[in-house]
């Protein structure tokens, strides 16, 4: 009999090509000696190039390249940051005794200060977040973007373009602190993006498609960029008007995940340690309805939002955020979590998101609005009118209009109104998840919305 696998125990991995470790633990020992009682200290480095064609001519060629090292000084509960791109002893000397000198003349946080050592993460995963390949050439690049535009110009129906865009980055990043903590990691992206028009003078309709991923072979491919883009322009030619309507509203899955995000600004700490979320007081409570789950998973393999540890050293885990329904946590760094008297989830600074997702449901979208008789399927939302204390929400929409259970021809001019509390409540989703960026939702359906006609 074989004998069973030992599971790999994730490890702590040696600093990112490029990071000098020893210089940034040394300024560890600089503030310390010039009066800080705790610091840190986070380097950023990145390149980038990303290019653009429009009718089939090269519109922009654009490159970067830069790091910067910033410093936290803590004296008792006060704290400064400075921030530099010199990193010749001078001047990193210089920016020590400036971040200490600013700390003692500001006011004190009662929540301020670094990680406590027993919380910081000692260990993490290899989550696979650079694909190592050589930085593409500019040709390469817009070999991409004209292969998707000349896709999407193709389509019968498109008359004009926006123009297709291609890019490409690398970044490295390491965090030290005084008590100890010593992480960092490397991560890659590439992206692709065309916008067409279809349609002649004022009856002309836009639409656009994306793609994003950390590795290149995870990319839609460009021809598939560019004629789903044609596509759906071209399925947007001649909106009618809707009249005024109380219905279901489905939210295709390129727009859904902007509802997860009215959900995670609400979930955030600092939004709930100050008393200005609509769910500050929905701990415990069903606020989704029964059988949905929306996850937070740092941890995913090449993923857009992954990260070994959070932007404070402390280590992050997956975490069912809403489970069966039900708000578990709030998204919490070390300040809101002081001030909540809670502990730290592994979300700072900031309290943001990784990889925030409704997990998929059973039906298909045809299957998913089946029985509607009358409703809206949107494609597209125009404006922000939500209001992140009380939950209200409204937005221009765009789509197509649902008759017997399926889309029947295009609409523009909508307006969709509801409270988030309510929409939450009432929601359904579909079994089409894709992973195309960071926040992400299969196509989910909303019982009972207002819908405004113009």
């Amino acid at each position: 009999m074989a004998k069973p696998k030992k599971k790999t125990a994730p490890r702590k991995p040696p600093p990112p090509p490029g990071v000098d470790a020893d210089l940034l633990t040394d300024l560890m020992k600089w503030a310390k000696a010039a009066g800080a009682d705790s610091a840190e200290a986070v380097y950023v480095g990145g390149e980038s190039i990303s290019v653009a064609q429009r009718l089939g001519k090269r519109e922009k060629l654009e490159g970067s390249e830069g790091r910067d090292l910033r410093l936290r000084a803590f004296v008792g509960l006060r704290s400064a940051s400075v921030s530099s791109t010199d990193f010749s002893p001078k001047a990193l000397r210089a920016l020590v005794e400036r971040a200490v000198s600013m700390a003692r003349a500001v006011p004190e946080d009662p929540y301020a200060g670094i990680a406590p050592a027993e919380l910081l993460a000692t260990s993490w995963p290899d989550l696979d977040l650079d694909d190592k390949r050589r930085p593409p050439s500019a040709k390469a690049l817009l070999t991409l973007a004209a292969e998707a535009e000349d896709a999407a110009r193709s389509v019968k129906g498109v008359t004009n373009s926006e123009g297709a865009e291609a890019s490409w980055s690398r970044t490295t990043m390491m965090l030290v602190t005084s008590n100890g903590f010593s992480g960092g990691n490397r991560r890659g992206g590439y992206s692709l993006s065309c916008a067409v028009l279809a349609g002649e003078g004022t009856g002309m309709e836009r639409d656009y498609e994306w793609s994003s991923a950390v590795h290149f072979e995870d990319l839609m491919p460009a021809a598939k960029v560019g004629r789903n883009a044609g596509k759906f322009a071209v399925e947007r030619l001649n909106p009618r008007k809707a009249g005024n309507a109380r219905a279901p509203v489905v939210y295709d899955r390129r727009l859904a995940g902007g509802l997860l995000g009215h959900l995670a600004g609400a979930i955030n700490g600092r939004g709930v340690a100050r008393g200005t979320s609509f769910l500050k007081d929905s701990m415990g409570q069903q606020i989704f309805a029964k059988g949905l789950r929306v996850i937070d998973n740092p941890h995913r393999k090449r993923g857009l939002g992954s990260r070994p540890f959070d932007g404070e050293g402390l280590p992050t885990r997956r975490r069912a955020v809403i489970d069966d329904g039900v708000l578990t946590t709030w998204l919490l760094d070390l300040a809101s979590a002081r001030q909540l008297g809670l502990a730290p989830t592994g979300h700072g600074p900031g309290g943001g998101t990784s990889n925030f997702y409704l997990e998929k449901g059973k039906l298909s979208p045809d299957e998913l609005i089946a029985d509607i008789k009358s409703g809206l399927y949107i494609t597209d939302l125009i404006g922000f009118g939500v209001n992140g204390v009380t939950g209200d929400y409204s937005r221009g929409a765009s789509g197509f209009w649902i008759e017997n259970g399926k889309k029947a021809w295009p609409v523009s001019g909508l307006t969709v109104a509801g409270n988030l509390k309510d929409m939450f409540l009432n929601m359904a989703a579909a079994n089409d998840l894709q992973f195309k960026s960071s926040t992400n939702a299969p196509t989910v359906r909303i019982e009972g919305m207002t819908i405004a006609g113009s």
